[in-house]
């Protein structure tokens, strides 16, 4: 979320990105928003439909956009102020007004990500272990992050945090690290851009079918299949035919976005404003019990909840908003850290006395 292309230092902005992650936070909002409606069959519908691909969306992107990430200093100062930092602080904040709006009586715990702070904490380890992901041979990165993905549904590790997302969200990642450049121009075939859409329809129709026969917490990772009680063959068959299904969705919407600018392109810079505030706005109106009307279960409510969420992303991720909320989003902290040195010029007497690397191209005496 708000990734600048590590490629290429000073590099434009890629529109696709941005109008990916844009597109991908209207969505994210507009299901949080949808939370309190769910006991209506289409909204639980659509909720599933989204959770089944905006997150790994969000992780593929995350994890294509870690590849040059080799920790380098200034490449570890941007991993702390840029996720480290807002995590303890929105950690922090979102613990607090639970406690203070809802009664809630949280401990606050820095290693126990509650709410949608999770994605902070995951995406910090993450990063941190990409070069070692890097290291290996596509395929052998790839699969091993698949086990790692069974291992974690396979247990119940969701103390620390977040582990169990840490873990079956993993493969995500490591596929987003994996990408490169030529891959994604495959998304511009024009049969792949036709299939998107009987793929997202199919999907869709699945998620209506799923209601009463499947739980929606398969979909967001954050469960063993111990505690959803399924036996180990059942539980291996849904987190590899998830992770499949997310991908499938993941390309398919992904084929249908704008590669060019458009009017909301400059918004994608804002996606991580709008992750960590819309949770303030969503969190509030259900524990004040806002949606409990019975307008709000009708279709006109459950539209009108469909629309304030896409505004509140909209406004979330402009550029007022992410000015104000820069130094908490974005920290410039220079005097937590060491700045780089710059070489001091060699005077001429020294640059006569500087010795020649032999990879400087003079042939080493007696060689």
């Amino acid at each position: 979320m708000g990734q600048r292309s590590p490629d290429v230092p000073g590099a434009g902005r890629d529109p696709f990105f941005d109008n990916a992650k844009l597109l991908a936070m209207v969505l994210v909002v507009a299901g949080h928003a949808w939370q309190p409606l769910k006991d209506s069959h289409a909204v639980w519908s659509a909720y599933l439909f989204l959770y089944m691909f905006h997150m790994p969306l969000f992780i593929v992107i995350s994890g294509y956009f870690s590849r040059s990430f080799v920790l380098k200093p200034e490449q570890g100062k941007r991993l702390i102020t840029g996720v480290a930092v807002p995590y303890l602080l929105f950690e922090t904040a979102y613990t607090l007004y639970g406690n203070a709006v809802d009664g809630r009586h949280n401990d606050l715990s820095l290693l126990s990500p509650w709410y949608l702070t999770w994605f902070l904490a995951a995406l910090f380890v993450w990063r941190l272990t990409a070069p070692l992901w890097r290291a290996m041979r596509w395929w052998v990165a790839v699969g091993l992050a698949f086990a790692v993905s069974l291992v974690g549904a396979a247990t119940s590790v969701s103390g620390v945090l977040n582990l169990d997302r840490v873990l079956q969200f993993l493969p995500f990642f490591v596929i987003g690290l994996v990408l490169r450049p030529e891959h994604w121009q495959l998304l511009r075939a024009r049969w792949v851009r036709i299939a998107s859409v009987p793929v997202l329809l199919a999907g869709a129709a699945f998620a209506y079918w799923a209601k009463g026969r499947m739980t929606a917490q398969w979909a967001m990772h954050n469960h063993s299949w111990g505690e959803l009680h399924v036996s180990w063959p059942v539980g291996v068959a849904m987190v590899l035919g998830t992770t499949l299904c997310s991908l499938v969705l993941s390309v398919a919407f992904l084929a249908l976005v704008p590669r060019r600018r458009t009017w909301f392109t400059a918004l994608g810079a804002g996606t991580l404003c709008a992750y960590l505030l819309h949770g303030f706005f969503v969190r509030t109106a259900a524990w004040k019990g806002w949606f409990d009307a019975a307008f709000w279960h009708t279709p006109a409510g459950e539209l009108a909840v469909t629309v304030f969420g896409v505004a509140l992303a909209l406004a979330l991720t402009s550029p007022p908003v992410r000015r104000f909320f820069r130094p908490v989003m974005e920290p410039r902290m220079d005097w937590a850290f060491r700045m780089p040195l710059v070489p001091r010029p060699k005077t001429g007497k020294e640059a006569e006395e500087a010795p020649v690397p032999a990879s400087a191209g003079s042939r080493p005496a007696g060689g």
